[in-house]
């Protein structure tokens, strides 16, 4: 629209100029309608980069140079365009009362006229003013609207990386997660295996056989868990969860410590990812009892809920002197993280030598 104006008014003048030619042309009229249309670009450029008193000086200027020019060549197609574009440049400078003041002054130029004459040249131009402020105002929102829309667009796309930023680093997150509780669980069992094995080598050979036998079946177990890891990453089904609690049962039994497991409700089909969340707590909460709590003994109770899943480790190892350890150790900070992240939580109940209780709930 402001690259299309420039050549309108240009025509607009070269229309107003033949149509006052056959009565003659005065250097007067010439000049000023020349000088009209040169202030309509100039002046308009100039305003549309200064302040609202920039824009309605030059609209005031831009309506006493064309009532001149009006005034001089009297009624006529070209006058009257140039009059009315100066319409569409209080749409484009003012706000909407203000350029409706202006579109509602251009028709006056033709008071003075007879009356009939007069009557009929202020409707006209009237009707044509209406015309180009309703095309200039659609044009202005229309514009408005784009410019919008590209920064809605801007920012969706930066919306967009931050999400692919968040999900990388929440899939990273979970990735170390499983590193930990699952590479990591039989990782420490076989190096308690191997440093048990060691200490008795020289002397009882048969029982430090056993162990490393043990320490050859944690790296096979260890594999096993990256396999399903990396299948549960390719969408393969992966064993019932109360299936792996017996099995990991088994394992933490042959590390040294004893352990039963427990499964309240009707067994359903849970989300890949809160199986995955509930065996991994099992299995840190297992190398914890073994590791750091010296436990005899330990409980796994998997609780099938109408809204929810309940696992409850229990041990009767030394415990700890607060109920929730402020740090807890990675292990415990990975099993948080993790149940906050599915939206569950923690708990964490445990006296001095009575031994420790660890209770996680997710929805599902």
């Amino acid at each position: 629209m402001n690259r299309a104006l420039p050549g309108l008014a240009v025509a607009a003048l070269l229309v107003m100029l033949l149509e006052a030619a056959p009565s003659g042309l005065s250097v007067l009229t010439v000049l000023s309608g020349v000088v009209f249309v040169a202030w309509s670009v100039v002046g308009y450029r100039w305003a549309l980069t200064r302040g609202r008193g920039a824009c309605v000086a030059y609209l005031g200027s831009a309506l006493v140079l064309g009532f001149l020019t009006f005034d001089l060549t009297g009624p006529g197609v070209g006058s009257t365009v140039l009059l009315v574009l100066v319409v569409v440049q209080a749409v484009m400078l003012l706000p909407l009362g203000w350029s409706l003041v202006v579109a509602a002054t251009v028709p006056l130029v033709h008071v003075g006229m007879p009356m009939a004459d007069g009557l009929r040249e202020v409707v006209s131009t009237g009707l044509a003013c209406a015309v180009a402020f309703v095309l200039a105002r659609l044009w202005l929102r229309e514009q408005q609207a784009r410019e919008q829309l590209a920064v809605a667009n801007e920012q969706l796309r930066v919306l967009g990386a931050q999400a692919e930023e968040l999900a990388a680093m929440r899939e990273r997150t979970r990735m170390a997660r499983d590193i930990h509780d699952g590479l990591g669980h039989h990782l420490t069992v076989v190096g308690m295996q191997v440093q048990a094995a060691r200490a008795v080598l020289t002397g009882d050979v048969a029982r430090a056989d056993g162990l490393l036998a043990q320490a050859e079946e944690q790296v096979r177990q260890a594999l096993t868990s990256v396999r399903e890891s990396v299948g549960a990453l390719r969408g393969r089904p992966v064993t019932p969860l109360p299936d792996r609690l017996r099995a990991l049962a088994d394992e933490s039994a042959a590390a040294g410590l004893p352990t039963s497991v427990a499964v309240d409700g009707a067994e359903r089909r849970l989300d890949d990812e809160v199986q995955s969340a509930l065996y991994r707590v099992a299995q840190e909460a297992l190398t914890n009892a073994r590791k750091h709590a010296h436990a005899r003994a330990a409980v796994l109770r998997l609780g099938y809920l109408p809204d929810r899943m309940t696992l409850e480790v229990r041990d009767d190892g030394c415990g700890v002197s607060n109920d929730v350890p402020a740090s807890g150790g990675f292990g415990l900070t990975g099993i948080r993280e993790r149940a906050e992240h599915l939206g569950g939580s923690m708990a964490v109940v445990s006296t001095p030598g009575a031994g420790l209780a660890l209770r996680v709930e997710l929805p599902g």
